[in-house]
């Protein structure tokens, strides 16, 4: 029942209603204060009220006046309200006068309130309304020039623009368009959330150009996160040397093509020439061919110097000469350069300075925003700093943590009291929620199920986010470890039929092993509707292969031979059945390209098909939400673990 509680104050009665009325002109209890004074003598109002009171905040329950120094002999008139008259009262110098006022200002009723007891605590309502990722980083070229950190920035980015013959002058063009340009500005952390550089870049508003006109193409590859799990487990298995590389100004290495004309910095204009814009000689930030540009004059360089592509991954290059191994891996202007001699690797790096503008930065510590640990003969992946900024950014830095990342019984039309969060927001945090799954599979199911309601959350997805973020509250220190075994593969796949109580869709999920070591992961939702879980299975299954192959591809341009079929793990035995199986049946006959797919890859030798328990089935954890226990047993079977235990070497 809700409503109020009333007390009558002649009968002393409680009774409850759902409809009152405030009277606050009357305060019953105003008058009824118990106050205690050493002196017997009556004291006049006027005489605990001096002029001049200077108020201070008292103890609970106490309320403590102290009045000045007051001369002695103090003779008080005959009151107006009174027909007795207060004799001469004598007080000491600076004399002090306590009057304890209990809790007493409230009635002395039998209800014991945190009032009288004095254990008031401050009311904390953890929500995700109104926090917004707070930061210093100025958003305009006005406030940036108040700070000399950012003028020197800017002056350093106009310089090197320069230095790179980036445009010329000309007169404006009166056929063709002039692109707006504007000044970005970005702090630049360290891994461990200190200060690294402020950074300054004028780019170029590419929004305003027309296909066909002033550009064409703007595919540019970057480097798949398995592919950088890949290299990592290689180069700690054959003990090579991992360099880090980074370019500076990268894409203003690369030549454009098309006329392009932008108008000039703010606060770097021409004096003689205030009205004249730049004709572009250099892929600029911002343009849409830029990404494309500088990749392929980059790696049109390294191909002069006898490196290929790999077929696998085309932002992996290497170079194979007599017994030299070079791999050098491209994610736009961060480079991975690794290989199995030393002073080849030198050589290059002193080839591709005098080439570009570049910064050897020694091993890797940070790559991509991913904190990578180096111990003994391990590396651990990490991103604990991002993960805190994520819960930092809603607010919930100070709340309890929780075991498990998911709820296991939730109605799909469940009504929370969370308050719904808009639409904005929500993309926000599962955008970065997305980005911490690249070392963080253990969330990988969760952030899955939240990112398919980015378009209308409810308040069960609220819910449910702020439950996935308290996790991550109490798990910041975990990574991916990196350690040094074998280089075979093996794959586990599996899926959660009709999962979504919706659309009655299923999940999809796989993940590879190269050794002990986890390499690629997968939660996807699938795209139709199965009739049976064998059908869901097997849809899983077939995109695991697919993946799988992928791999072997992969580790074939590392010169890795894997001449055994790689071994996929399978809790569904009539998934077994139908892959071994040579006859087609009338039921399956919708989902045959999976079959046959599957099933000449088992013929060829490239994989084999093995049972698994569901208990011992490791993909589990990406298609369903589970218990804690099992939970985090799974989880510590995909060596998701501490830093604290990496260091440990647990």
């Amino acid at each position: 029942m809700k409503g109020y509680k009333c007390q009558n104050l002649t009968t002393h009665k409680v009774i409850y209603s759902r409809h009152v009325k405030f009277n606050e002109s009357n305060f019953p209890f105003t008058n009824r204060i118990s106050a205690d004074l050493s002196s017997t003598t009556p004291l006049q109002p006027s005489l605990l009220i001096p002029a001049s009171v200077q108020q201070h905040n008292p103890p609970s329950g106490v309320l403590r006046h102290s009045v000045p120094t007051i001369q002695t002999n103090v003779n008080f008139p005959q009151s107006t309200t009174t027909s007795s008259t207060t004799p001469a009262l004598t007080i000491p110098t600076s004399a002090s006068i306590d009057l304890n006022i209990q809790a007493g200002i409230h009635p002395k009723h039998h209800m014991t309130t945190r009032c009288k007891t004095g254990s008031l605590k401050p009311i904390q309502k953890l929500n995700l309304l109104h926090k917004e990722q707070s930061s210093l980083d100025p958003t305009s070229y006005s406030e940036a020039s108040k700070r000399f950190e950012w003028r020197r920035a800017m002056a350093e980015e106009f310089f090197a623009l320069q230095k790179q013959g980036t445009w010329e002058l000309v007169a404006p063009p009166s056929t063709c368009s002039v692109l707006g340009s504007k000044w970005t500005y970005r702090t630049k952390y360290n891994s461990d959330g200190s200060v690294a550089r402020f950074k300054a870049r004028l780019v170029a508003l590419g929004n305003q150009q027309e296909h066909g006109f002033d550009y064409n193409d703007t595919f540019s590859p970057v480097a798949k996160l398995p592919t950088i799990r890949i290299l990592f487990t290689i180069a700690l298995f054959y003990s090579w040397k991992m360099l880090q590389l980074d370019v500076t100004n990268a894409f203003l290495h690369g030549d454009i093509n098309e006329v392009v004309y932008m108008k000039q910095p703010k606060g770097f204009e021409d004096s003689t020439n205030p009205n004249h814009v730049c004709r572009l000689r250099k892929a600029i930030y911002g343009l849409r061919q830029a990404p494309r540009q500088w990749y392929t004059t980059f790696t049109s360089y390294l191909q002069q110097l006898g490196f290929s592509h790999s077929q696998a991954d085309p932002s992996l290059l290497f170079l194979h000469r007599n017994n030299v191994q070079l791999y050098l891996l491209v994610y736009v202007d961060d480079i991975l350069l690794t290989g199995n001699d030393p002073s080849a690797i030198q050589q290059l790096v002193q080839q591709l300075q005098l080439k570009f503008t570049m910064k050897n930065l020694g091993s890797p510590s940070h790559f991509l925003g991913i904190k990578i640990a180096t111990n003994a003969d391990k590396y651990f992946l990490s991103q604990e700093f991002y993960a805190k900024s994520i819960v930092e950014l809603a607010e919930l830095q100070n709340c309890n943590s929780v075991a498990n990342p998911c709820v296991t019984k939730i109605a799909g039309n469940m009504t929370t009291s969370a308050p719904c969060l808009s639409p904005a927001v929500y993309r926000k945090l599962i955008g970065s929620l997305q980005y911490l799954t690249l070392t963080r599979p253990d969330i990988a199911y969760a952030v899955n199920a939240l990112s398919q309601h980015m378009h209308d959350p409810a308040s069960a997805h609220t819910f449910l986010l702020k439950k996935l973020i308290r996790y991550i509250q109490g798990t910041t220190e975990f990574g991916l470890p990196i350690t040094r075994s074998t280089l075979l593969l093996k794959t586990y796949s599996d899926a959660d039929w009709a999962s979504d109580p919706v659309t009655r869709k299923s999940t999809s999920g796989f993940c590879t092993f190269l050794g002990d070591t986890l390499v690629s992961w997968t939660v996807k939702k699938q795209t139709t509707v199965s009739r049976s879980s064998t059908e869901s299975e097997y849809r899983a299954l077939a995109a695991a292969t697919a993946d799988t192959i992928w791999l072997k591809k992969l580790l074939a341009d590392f010169r890795i031979d894997h001449p055994e079929p790689v071994d996929i793990f399978c809790d569904n035995t009539s998934t077994i059945a139908l892959a071994n199986n040579p006859i087609f049946h009338a039921r399956t006959k919708h989902i045959e390209i999976d079959q046959r797919f599957v099933r000449e890859h088992i013929q060829n030798k490239v994989i084999r098909l093995l049972p698994i328990s569901t208990i011992d089935q490791l993909a589990d954890i990406l298609t369903k939400p589970l218990s804690t226990p099992r939970f985090k047993l799974l989880r510590s079977k995909l060596t998701i673990l501490p830093n604290s235990q990496f260091e440990g070497g647990c």
